[in-house]
């Protein structure tokens, strides 16, 4: 089969096309036929970790080194990107009884990746469901990842109806979701993101959209009752004035001081709080997702699709910063179906 692999650490020229044994699915295993990808932020900290500062990493230092040699210290361990797709079960393993071959399915393989590639074999209880009927396989695979972690990460803050969002890095993977989710959940949500994608965040439901290029919400005399900062690139004493007296501060990337924060705010009762939490993962937060985008609630639109063979230039176009929506990568001609 062919795969994206990178041998490597480096630009997006360390990415080439490679003819690689087609995998066999274990017992409790699923083969699927991989035909389409999502280009997102782990894949471009990936390819590049040899070259990350433990100030671009977006998590407290002390698992910078544990992530170096998860991936691989000075090569890479994990030699095929992706963490986020759509496809078709192709074999099933003799144990499996989730799934059949001929579903189409979307998917979540983390940190394990390898979904640049034109099969990959994922575990029966790992995070996939069924994708979402009405979206294209090319759709489905923008929706994995940030349906996991935006779920989770909002359930901490336990939205109410009427609250008023604000998302902070709306347009990527879980920013877009976290929109989508909180307006479901009732909430005046306003997005923040920059000048390209500001119809996108429109597109997807936001009252209200920031460019932070040319305005600093932190600055505007608007306040709400959360703040999701999906980068970390803020703090709690710069956004607390922007908070309302019981706001929410929630971190989806967070550094040590911020550990420290929500601990302070616990301990001292505080009515303004900071959340910071790994997400937990659920294939039933695929399942809500896959139930919302086929009622209607959620939507994408992607910006560009490249054909495996022009995976560099995807990564490329993405780290450009000009895209205006998701980036997928898709195999074969079965994405847009």
């Amino acid at each position: 089969m062919k795969a994206v692999v990178y041998t490597e650490y480096g630009p997006a020229e360390v990415l080439h096309l490679q003819d690689i044994p087609k995998p066999t699915p274990g017992d409790k295993e699923i083969l699927v036929r991989v035909h389409a990808t999502a280009v997102n932020y782990g894949d471009l900290t990936a390819r590049n970790f040899a070259n990350l500062t433990t100030d671009e990493f977006n998590m407290p230092a002390l698992l910078f080194f544990p992530a170096r040699m998860a991936f691989g210290w000075t090569t890479p361990r994990r030699t095929i990107l992706g963490s986020e797709l759509a496809g078709e079960v192709e074999a099933v393993g003799a144990a499996v009884t989730k799934f059949q071959p001929g579903d189409q399915v979307f998917a979540y393989v983390g940190m394990k990746m390898g979904a640049c590639a034109e099969y990959l074999c994922i575990p029966e209880t790992g995070m996939v469901a069924l994708k979402p009927a009405n979206f294209t396989y090319a759709e489905a695979a923008t929706l994995p990842y940030g349906a996991i972690m935006a779920s989770s990460l909002l359930r901490r803050a336990d939205i109410q109806p009427g609250w008023k969002v604000l998302i902070n890095g709306a347009s990527g993977g879980i920013g877009s979701m976290a929109v989508q989710l909180a307006r479901h959940l009732g909430a005046e949500v306003t997005g923040v993101c920059g000048t390209p994608r500001l119809e996108f965040v429109r597109s997807l439901g936001a009252n209200n959209v920031v460019d932070y290029s040319r305005e600093d919400f932190a600055r505007n005399g608007e306040t709400y009752d959360l703040i999701f900062d999906v980068l970390g690139k803020g703090s709690f004493s710069r956004f607390r004035q922007s908070l309302s007296p019981n706001g929410v501060y929630l971190m989806a990337s967070f550094k040590a001081k911020a550990v420290f924060q929500a601990v302070w705010t616990t301990v001292t009762r505080s009515p303004q709080r900071v959340i910071c939490a790994l997400a937990a993962e659920s294939v039933r937060d695929l399942v809500v997702v896959k139930d919302l985008a086929e009622a209607g609630q959620i939507t994408t639109t992607i910006d560009r699709s490249f054909p495996l063979e022009q995976t560099a230039e995807a990564h490329r176009y993405v780290e450009a910063g000009d895209r205006r929506g998701p980036v997928v990568v898709t195999i074969g001609d079965e994405a847009g179906r």
